[in-house]
């Protein structure tokens, strides 16, 4: 029997904050179970195991994610929506590093397919990508890009690994700049049998 209080919501969310206190590795059970003061087994009744717990982490937070972006891109195109979107990309990683984090972890395509969360991203991703003019296979390409760009840059500001005296976030604004161009400038993949 679920113990009074607890629901599926409430686990989860604390899992998250959890995580953003003391790093995505760190939630586990038996950490979530004392921070509600009761054993391992009452958890059970809302999630199967950890990994369920850090699948369902990383759907929260995917969907918050997703939502800051969407209110950062609504309105825009071009190098404005692609500055917006890394820009809410950005401050969610950095103000929320545990639930960030989640984020990264590979969901099985199952899970995935039945997340409104992830097909959100999807929508507004190749959304913004596809006003640079982008199709298969190089809107992948494109994705990859900047989660690679992004995750990235944001891993390393956040481990305070850039030293040098520049600004960072002039850099940020210089990453993104060159990142428009390319999307402008994109090496389209030939179709033709050549």
């Amino acid at each position: 029997m679920p113990r009074a209080g607890l629901t599926t919501e409430r686990v989860v969310a604390a899992a998250a904050d959890l995580a953003d206190e003391a790093g995505f590795e760190s939630v586990t059970v038996s950490a979530l179970a004392r921070r509600f003061g009761v054993k391992d087994a009452s958890l059970y009744t809302h999630v199967r195991n950890l990994q369920d717990l850090r699948v369902r982490v990383a759907l929260l937070a995917g969907g918050e994610l997703i939502e800051e972006i969407a209110a950062a891109v609504a309105g825009r195109a071009g190098k404005e929506s692609l500055a917006a979107f890394a820009g809410a990309y950005r401050s969610y990683a950095l103000r929320h590093p545990g639930r960030y984090a989640a984020t990264q972890i590979r969901v099985d395509q199952s899970v995935a397919a039945g997340s409104p969360a992830l097909r959100r991203t999807a929508e507004i991703t190749y959304g913004m990508l596809h006003a640079y003019g982008l199709t298969e296979p190089d809107l992948t390409d494109a994705v990859r890009l900047l989660r690679s760009t992004f995750h990235g840059y944001c891993a390393l500001e956040a481990a305070g690994a850039f030293g040098a005296p520049r600004d960072v976030q002039a850099s940020w604004e210089k990453a993104v700049d060159a990142l428009h161009v390319a999307l402008e400038h994109w090496p389209r993949e030939r179709t033709d049998a050549a």
